[in-house]
């Protein structure tokens, strides 16, 4: 199964797709940031990460997309980006006929380190684990 996992934003915007195979092995098959610089205009940024999805979606054909849901943040432009950024991805997989999931930070923390507690830095250490990357991924 194809999975493209989406952390949301509109400045950085996070998309990776992993493959899983026998047993329990994940594997990383791509890995890119989408970045918008801030002076940009919404609906022009909103374009550019909805045009990143689609041709991700067109080059690996994932069987499901995982988003990072908007929980709680404090300041509400950046919940509000969030969301929308969020939003475009989900757009361009409904096009597509592809489901997508959305799960809670703390969900993702527990899935990957087993504490929907835990850290960037120990959700990191796990992420290079489980995939066996050679070094982490950059930007966390």
């Amino acid at each position: 199964m194809r999975v493209m996992g989406v952390d949301p934003g509109l400045t950085r915007c996070g998309i990776a797709l992993v493959e899983s195979g026998s047993g329990r092995t994940v594997t990383a098959l791509d890995v890119d940031v989408v970045r918008t610089p801030a002076s940009m205009e919404l609906p022009d940024r909103l374009s550019a990460i909805y045009a990143a999805a689609q041709h991700w979606m067109d080059t690996h054909a994932p069987d499901v997309v995982a988003v990072e849901r908007v929980f709680a943040q404090r300041q509400v432009s950046t919940a509000m980006g969030t969301a929308q950024a969020a939003g475009v991805i989900a757009l361009a997989a409904a096009h597509r006929d592809v489901p997508v999931r959305f799960h809670t930070p703390s969900e993702v923390k527990a899935a990957v380190t087993g504490s929907g507690r835990a850290d960037k830095a120990q959700v990191t250490m796990m992420v290079t684990r489980i995939l066996g990357m050679q070094q982490a991924p950059k930007p966390a």
